[in-house]
């Protein structure tokens, strides 16, 4: 994000509009401050003009002190109003109305001052340059409204400063101090602007790195999870009832001997792209990828329905994308191969480095054995997994499997039409 020159804005508006909000929202509380130590100057005024002014001229500015207290406690209301920090224009009325009435105070004490034949007709710009400093921080990121507030307050000054003075010097002295005041308000005023740009320039992209690295690590680990590590907690859990799909490439040790290395990356970034993708629609978690092979489960944590239905549609979804696969890659020999168990797992996080968010138990071990009966571009499933399922109407019937390390199993694969049969065949060969 480029800083803006001094009276420019951020070249985003939906960029401009959050800085906007966000520094007005912060500069609040300083506005309720400002406000209300303005309204103690105002009592003050009022407590002690009747002290020096006779009836009629402390009736006078009690009016105006009032309107003046009237207004300013206003400002502090509206400033609690949820939207108030959307609307710099408040400020600029608010404070320009404020302007006007310490502008009819002055009036009055120039009055009093002329008949006292007292030589301070310039106070009234120590009350201006005060409304001014206020503008000034109220205002902050905003200096072409800041410079149109004070050639509004301007004008002001100068009907009630010029009619009142008898002589060139006491003009030009006046003029002198509140131009001088008023260029060093203006100064602040981009100071505090500028300042507050680079601020919120920083905070920005801090809070962008902040929502990568938060990207990332939610892309490792589940949400849940995430949590409990930053408490400290162990992330250890058990799920009753999950099917855990187990995808192998075939083939694969072949290909690494046909294809460059870049090539065959390209593959698998395209496969593991594609399951990705299948996974986020059928609501299937990720678990990790070795080598050519992905790991998934439904049922853990990402809740499903019913975890066999889940795992077999998505075992499903990836072998229709096959074909896009295989045109985008050219390898037209692509295979794969799925196996799908349901039963207990256990899920968790082990060690302080390079944490992962993984699954044991039979249930996985059984899972990727099975994975290898399968028919090339086909599911094969347990009969656990048969039994959950509501729609089985793509497999075949029960036959017995030998897995190394589990024993027989009854296995259901599914049923190629002739077209995929003979693909598979060419592919298998």
């Amino acid at each position: 994000m480029e800083q803006p020159s001094v009276f420019s804005s951020f070249g985003d508006a939906a960029t401009e509009a959050r800085y906007n909000l966000n520094a007005r929202t912060l500069r609040t509380p300083f506005v309720r401050i400002y406000a209300v130590l303005f309204m103690l100057v105002a009592l003050a005024y009022s407590i002690v003009n009747p002290l020096y002014l006779a009836t009629e001229e402390n009736a006078q500015l009690a009016f105006w002190l009032g309107l003046t207290l009237l207004f300013s406690g206003c400002y502090v209301g509206v400033t609690f109003w949820k939207d108030y920090a959307r609307y710099p224009l408040i400020d600029f009325a608010v404070l320009l109305l404020i302007g006007v009435l310490v502008t009819r105070v002055n009036h009055v004490l120039f009055a009093h001052f002329i008949q006292m034949h007292a030589s301070l007709h310039a106070v009234g710009v120590i009350n201006q340059l005060g409304v001014t400093a206020f503008a000034a921080v109220t205002l902050a990121g905003k200096p072409k409204l800041y410079l149109l507030w004070m050639a509004c307050n301007l004008a002001g000054w100068l009907g009630q400063v010029v009619p009142a003075q008898d002589h060139d010097a006491a003009l030009a002295y006046a003029s002198l101090s509140y131009f001088s005041g008023a260029a060093i308000m203006m100064a602040i005023n981009l100071a505090v602007g500028r300042t507050s740009r680079a601020a919120f320039m920083l905070a920005d992209s801090l809070d962008a790195e902040r929502a990568r690295n938060e990207e990332l690590v939610l892309n490792m680990l589940p949400p849940a999870a995430v949590a409990r590590i930053r408490g400290g907690q162990l992330v250890a859990d058990s799920y009753a009832d999950a099917s855990v799909i187990f995808i192998d490439m075939v083939g694969f040790s072949k290909l690494t001997k046909r294809i460059s290395p870049g090539h065959l990356v390209e593959l698998l970034n395209g496969f593991f792209n594609h399951a990705d993708a299948c996974t986020r629609e059928f609501g299937v978690e990720k678990v990790k990828t070795v080598g050519d092979a992905y790991l998934a489960i439904a049922g853990g944590n990402v809740a499903v329905g019913n975890s066999a239905d889940a795992a077999i549609a998505f075992g499903r979804a990836v072998l229709a994308g096959l074909d896009t696969l295989r045109e985008i890659t050219g390898v037209s020999e692509l295979g794969l191969r799925i196996g799908i168990h349901s039963g207990p797992v256990v899920g968790g996080v082990i060690g302080a480095t390079r944490m992962a968010y993984d699954y044991w138990g039979d249930t996985v071990n059984i899972a990727a054995r099975i994975e290898g009966t399968a028919p090339v571009n086909g599911i094969a499933i347990s009969e656990s997994t048969w039994l959950r399922a509501t729609d089985r109407s793509s497999f075949g019937p029960a036959s017995i499997a030998t897995l190394k390390g589990v024993g027989d199993i009854c296995v259901f694969r599914t049923v190629p039409d002739e077209h995929a049969a003979s693909a598979d065949a060419s592919v298998e060969g």
